[in-house]
């Protein structure tokens, strides 16, 4: 799922540098208005960064994503909400 998440949907991940070395990413739960924003850390020594390492921020994104799809939208996943008390 990752891998086709990455290779499918890695537009749906944004990068927005929020000061000189400070970079965030942020995905948004396309089901509400509940957006991921987390600071990628440690940006500011390496200008390749982002290009080496966009993949694997996606990644992270992508799960904290799919964590809040299965705690917020169960049944839109899938999921039967009684079974996952």
């Amino acid at each position: 799922m990752h891998r086709h998440l990455v290779e499918a949907h890695l537009d749906h991940i944004t990068m927005e540098e929020v000061e000189q070395d400070q970079l965030n990413y942020s995905v948004a739960c396309p089901l509400c208005d509940f957006a991921h924003v987390r600071q990628v850390n440690p940006r500011g020594r390496n200008p390749r960064f982002l290009e080496e390492f966009r993949a694997e921020i996606a990644l992270v994104a992508f799960d904290q994503l799919m964590y809040h799809l299965l705690e917020e939208h169960p049944e839109a996943v899938g999921l039967d909400p009684a079974e996952l008390t």
